[in-house]
């Protein structure tokens, strides 16, 4: 393999890992919101107290 195909490959390694991370506990939350029988109102996800 070409050294800049490498380059490439390892770049975009580096970036899907980074979405995976930061994306990983919004997408659990949506799921959960989504999918549940008494949807919560979004002030009521957010603040547990409202």
């Amino acid at each position: 393999m070409k050294e800049d195909t490498k380059e490439l490959i390892a770049r975009c390694f580096e970036i899907a890992k980074r979405v995976v991370h930061f994306g990983f506990v919004p997408f659990i939350l949506y799921l959960g919101f989504t999918r549940s029988s008494p949807r919560p109102s979004f002030m009521r996800m957010l603040n547990p107290l409202a």
